[in-house]
């Protein structure tokens, strides 16, 4: 285990405790793993009450993993021990990030992520170039979906 997933580690453990004490109940440390992959800096597993990171993100992005990504997550776990199934950036969670953990309730990272991403493949529709990942690319290949732009609305098509 590196030096910085140590620090995330405790800082994980200082947010439930933070959260303990501002909400007055008892809830355990989540187990944490270092296994997310592709763009995302991390998940939480509401059920399995565990935390993913990603390393790589976590190696480019440490400040603000710390700051913002682990009480995130955190705030996910907490909202979920609370509220039960609720949107997973709905109010009760906003809520949960900006009073008890006094953080912006932002819902995306805007870390770079070009040394996660995967190849992508190019597409057009009629307004703008988009780039899909080899997931949507072979959905695409094999007629299992088609995908559209937002602004125009249009099927994408392969350059």
């Amino acid at each position: 285990m590196s030096s910085l997933q140590s620090q995330v580690i405790a800082k994980v453990e200082q947010c439930i405790q933070h959260a303990n004490q501002r909400l007055n109940k008892r809830l355990r440390i989540p187990t944490v793993s270092f296994r997310q992959r592709g763009k995302i800096a991390g998940s939480a597993r509401l059920q399995a009450w565990e935390v993913h990171f990603n390393p790589v993100l976590l190696e480019e992005n440490p400040q603000a993993f710390l700051n913002e990504v682990v009480p995130h997550e955190i705030a996910h776990l907490v909202t979920f021990k609370l509220f039960g199934k609720v949107r997973p950036h709905g109010r009760e969670w906003q809520i949960m990030m900006t009073e008890v953990f006094g953080i912006p309730a932002r819902t995306t990272h805007s870390f770079d992520v070009s040394s996660v991403q995967g190849d992508t493949y190019r597409y057009r529709c009629n307004c703008s170039e988009h780039q899909l990942t080899v997931r949507r690319h072979n959905k695409i290949l094999r007629k299992q979906a088609t995908y559209h732009c937002r602004r125009c609305q249009q099927p994408l098509q392969a350059i």
